[in-house]
């Protein structure tokens, strides 16, 4: 069951693409990492990749990681909450992280 809070803002909830080592790695087995919306469900995440990208999801894994704190001088606080979505998608499928750059 979709919650009503994301079900009209499905884009909303990916925020961006995250291009790390590991997760580079992943795409040669057609798996994609996602930061998303801390609140979001993974039924919610497969439904706006689906949507987003045209594609077939198979299998999602989520992780939510503690907040690191940070300090800049004396003042100390908490990053913003992140979530981390890895999506596996179906074979034959992909998503064009890196659009040709010509020019």
């Amino acid at each position: 069951m979709m919650t009503k809070m994301f079900k009209e803002r499905l884009p909303d909830l990916i925020r961006r693409p995250l291009i790390t080592e590991k997760a580079t790695r992943g795409i040669d087995i057609n798996q994609y990492t996602f930061e998303v919306d801390h609140r979001a469900a993974k039924p919610e995440i497969k439904a706006a990749i689906e949507k987003l990208f045209d594609v077939k999801v198979v299998g999602i894994s989520t992780m939510n990681p503690p907040r690191r704190s940070r300090r800049v001088g004396r003042f100390s606080g908490k990053r913003s909450q992140v979530k981390k979505a890895i999506v596996r998608l179906a074979e034959g499928n992909s998503i064009k992280l890196f659009p040709d750059s010509e020019g």
